[in-house]
């Protein structure tokens, strides 16, 4: 069932969104030379916690970190760990907050020190291919019109989308219907409405778009090695455009 939220739910909504997008901003501000990766999520568990929210992915199916952080050819799932980030690495950070029974939930993908042109090129599309999408988030159209734009954005620049993991609603919980693919033919799945709450994030890979999990049954990589990309952001359907409710200047 997909949950319309009240606008009392929406400023809920606001208010774990805001800490969110400030758990992301705290991981980007960390990402060094020699810094790991466990450091960067201890820091992001300590600014939830000081902002009066709760990690949303800590114990979430038994995840054991308050971030996903994934580097290189890392999708998403990343465990925390004392790995050490290097220069020209590109490590995603995934993170969600829960407050007054409310998630948010965001994502992105950043550069360690100088990064290959490749590198920087596949972060920038797919960021972009995140707006090209929410550019149908508005009522009247349906889910896959998001999907389908991302898609032909991502394609034409000669990268592929994830198949097997997908977009959200996002609520009071951290996985709501619909799902919202980032790949289709448009004109299929749920008619968005005014209310709706839903997490886009589309994950890009360089080469195929096919995935593995690794031994740990949480972290997914690449099929081909090759690096992948990740953006999300929380938004809600207005009237007109949608409004970011992760958004951060800096990200």
């Amino acid at each position: 069932m997909i949950i319309v939220k009240s606008p009392h739910d929406i400023e809920l909504m606001r208010q774990a969104c805001t800490i969110t997008a400030g758990a992301r901003s705290i991981g980007r501000q960390m990402v060094a030379a020699g810094v790991t990766t466990h450091e960067i999520d201890r820091e992001i568990k300590r600014f939830i916690q000081k902002s009066g929210a709760t990690p949303s992915f800590l114990g979430y199916g038994g995840f054991p970190a308050s971030a996903c952080i994934s580097v290189n050819e890392e999708v998403i799932h990343g465990f925390p760990s004392g790995r050490r980030v290097q220069d020209g690495d590109i490590v995603s950070i995934d993170v969600g907050a829960k407050i007054h029974g409310f998630n948010g939930d965001c994502a992105g993908t950043f550069p360690c020190g100088e990064v290959s042109p490749e590198a920087a090129r596949l972060i920038a599309v797919t960021r972009q291919s995140f707006f090209e999408g929410i550019k149908f988030a508005k009522p009247g159209y349906r889910v896959s019109d998001i999907g389908h734009a991302i898609q032909e954005y991502v394609e034409a620049h000669g990268y592929s989308v994830v198949r097997s993991y997908v977009g959200h609603g996002v609520g009071a919980k951290l996985h709501e219907e619909p799902e919202v693919p980032n790949y289709g033919a448009p004109g299929h799945g749920p008619r968005l409405v005014k209310g709706m709450t839903l997490a886009i994030e589309p994950m890009v890979n360089a080469g195929t778009y096919e995935v593995r999990v690794l031994s740990n049954d949480w972290t997914v990589v690449t099929a081909d090695g090759k690096l992948s990309a990740h953006y999300e952001n929380t938004i809600l359907i207005t009237d007109g455009e949608p409004e970011i409710l992760t958004m951060a200047e800096d990200i």
